[in-house]
Order: structure tokens, then C-alpha cells, then sequence
């Protein structure tokens, strides 16, 4: 993840969730030290994160529309779930990622 990347993503989470985002709720989001998160987000907005952080971040993304949910979450599109319900259960899936985002900030 690059450090645009990740300055798009605190904005698209900012847009799933319903709130704008600062460098401390990334900070939380990251379970950064209070104290020095929020300086850590913006270098990382420059440099970008790496290791579990940055893996972190790839799955928190899938609560945003803008980002695939990723191969080892993706139950949706095996054959015992009926097409029709795939879309649905994408969406329940999306705000389950949302109200974790939320759970975390909190």
C-alpha cells in the first residue's frame, strides 16, 4: 500500500461509514499508540505502511464499495449460494465490515 492509497482509503472510509476520518481515527483503526498515531498516519500518507499494518488496513477497505473483497473472505460466489442471493449477502458482508470500522473508532 502505498501512501496515496492510503490517504484514498481513509477518505472511502470516511464515505462508507458516513463521517470524515482523521489521522487519529486511523490511528485507531490501526491500534496505534494514541500519543504518536496520529503522526505515524500522516508519514505513512507519504511513505505507506507496510507488514500487518498494511494487511490490516486491505481487509478494513472491504467496508468501502471502491474495494474487492479479497479471495479468502469471498464465500458469496461458491456454488451452494444461490446467484440471486450473492449480491445481498455481499452488501450484509460490506456492513458487518462497516459496524467494525465504527466498533473501532468507538
Amino acid at each position: 500500500m502505498t501512501g496515496p492509497e492510503l490517504r484514498q482509503l481513509r477518505k472511502d472510509l470516511g464515505e462508507a461509514i458516513g463521517r470524515p476520518l482523521s489521522a487519529a481515527d486511523m490511528a485507531k483503526l490501526c491500534s496505534l499508540p494514541p500519543a504518536s498515531g496520529a503522526d505515524t498516519i500522516r508519514r505513512w500518507e507519504v511513505t505507506g505502511p507496510s507488514g500487518p499494518i498494511a494487511e490490516r488496513l486491505r481487509i478494513l477497505a472491504m467496508a468501502s464499495e471502491r474495494y474487492p473483497i479479497l479471495e479468502k473472505f469471498n464465500v458469496f460466489d461458491r456454488f451452494n449460494i444461490n446467484e440471486k442471493e450473492r449480491p445481498a449477502r455481499r452488501e450484509e458482508f460490506r456492513q458487518k465490515m462497516r459496524d467494525e470500522v465504527r466498533e473501532r473508532l468507538d
